[in-house]
């Protein structure tokens, strides 16, 4: 009876340990593939944005930009898929241990279990029980036995059942290792049709690359009109923050506040703070779009030995599309800065967003803003597909990567 216990306990705790531990890859490989299915929606969105750009016959970085991205989400992917068949293989070798630790196990209740069978048959009919029970020394004795007959019969029939729960389990971990080995072989398939696209991708931006070095001057020309466009842009912006920030210190002097800061009334600090504790939860300010540019300091995708300075990020979007703040706040300002097209900036307490390349802007300065409000259509040159939004998070005078403050879809 004492060893019945302990095998039911044994079965019980291994059992619930492989539950426990397929309960854990279900959750890792449900990241994974969320992970895959955004993926997936980033590169249809990029072969969307390629396919109106290529209508444009003349080769562009914007094209490029685009493909790079679209290269980097197939590598993304791929990295995915061999995390997730990571995963699979250890769930198969889990399974497999499992398998042969339940047939082991089943081996041994049959084995038990044939001896106990033996055992009844060779004292199978009632008068020897009966005999058993009579031939006791005393009437304590005689209750023991009784008691004995009654056990050995409820441990049979315990056996009986630990053999066919150990079947059903078995069952059940031979369908999961069978699962996981058809989910490895799909897997390994894509996997390999994702190594394909990648090269062809590779080659392609090699291609373009080649092209484009042929039209360096150009490069020149346009990289020189977009960073005097910057730097007016990053004027702008600071005189903006440093009017706001005299214009706020000397209220709060008025009111006997010498703070050295941004001195901000308890709604802007609340409206700051709020802010502050969404980082990486804010909307991305297009409803669809993918990064194309970067934050900081990043080479030139064509011309050698020239470095690019983005203060904030781009993101490429659909034609038609428009620009929405991601946080509620105040218009700070709305300006027209020749090369980034009209300008949108909005106060969140200490904070500040930017938002560029608008051909017709919605809201004007003083005006409450709400998240997700649409602040304007943004820019489509005439005869091109290139159509995008860029965006910059100021915190006082520091700029902020932008990509780490919106939701990483």
């Amino acid at each position: 009876m004492y060893r019945l216990k302990n095998n039911i306990i044994s079965l019980i705790s291994f059992v619930l340990l492989i539950l426990l531990v397929q309960s854990s890859f279900a959750q890792t490989k449900k990241e994974l593939e969320q992970k895959k299915k955004k993926l997936q929606r980033e590169i249809r969105l990029t072969n969307k944005l390629l396919k109106e750009t290529r209508k444009d016959k003349d080769l562009s970085v914007d094209e490029l930009l685009k493909l790079k991205s679209k290269i980097n989400s197939r590598s993304d992917l791929i990295a995915a898929m061999n995390s997730e068949m990571k995963l699979i293989n250890k769930e198969i070798s889990n399974s497999k241990q499992g398998v042969s630790d339940l047939e082991n196990e089943l081996t041994h209740l049959k084995s038990e279990y044939a001896k106990i069978i033996y055992y009844a048959f060779k004292h199978r009919s009632s008068y020897d029980k009966m005999m058993f029970v009579f031939a006791s020394k005393d009437v304590n004795q005689a209750y023991k036995r009784l008691k004995y007959i009654q056990q050995y019969a409820e441990y049979r029939k315990g056996q009986a059942a630990e053999i066919v729960s150990t079947q059903e389990t078995l069952k059940v971990k031979i369908s999961t290792l069978k699962q996981s080995n058809q989910e490895k072989t799909v897997l390994v398939s894509l996997e390999k049709q994702e190594k394909q696209n990648l090269a062809i991708e590779k080659a392609e931006q090699e291609n373009i690359v080649k092209k484009l070095q042929g039209k360096e001057q150009e490069l020149k020309d346009k990289l020189r009109k977009k960073e005097a466009a910057r730097r007016k842009l990053q004027k702008a912006i600071q005189r903006i923050i440093e009017a706001e920030i005299r214009k706020a210190r000397e209220a709060a002097k008025k009111s006997g506040n010498t703070s050295k800061g941004f001195p901000m009334t308890p709604e802007a600090l609340k409206l700051s703070n709020s802010f502050a504790s969404n980082k990486g939860k804010l909307p991305w300010p297009v409803k669809q779009g993918v990064i194309t540019a970067q934050f900081g300091k990043h080479p030139h995708p064509v011309l050698a030995g020239i470095i690019i300075n983005n203060n904030g990020i781009d993101i490429s979007t659909t034609k038609g599309a428009m620009a929405r703040a991601v946080f509620n706040g105040v218009v700070s300002s709305v300006a027209i800065i020749p090369g980034e097209g009209k300008v949108v900036m909005i106060r969140h307490g200490e904070y500040l967003t930017v938002y560029s390349y608008m051909s017709e802007v919605f809201v004007k300065k003083g005006d409450k803003i709400s998240i997700k409000q649409d602040l304007g259509i943004l820019v489509n040159e005439a005869g091109k597909a290139k159509t995008q939004v860029h965006i910059e998070i100021w915190k006082g005078m520091t700029k902020l990567n932008p990509k780490y403050w919106i939701y990483r879809k």
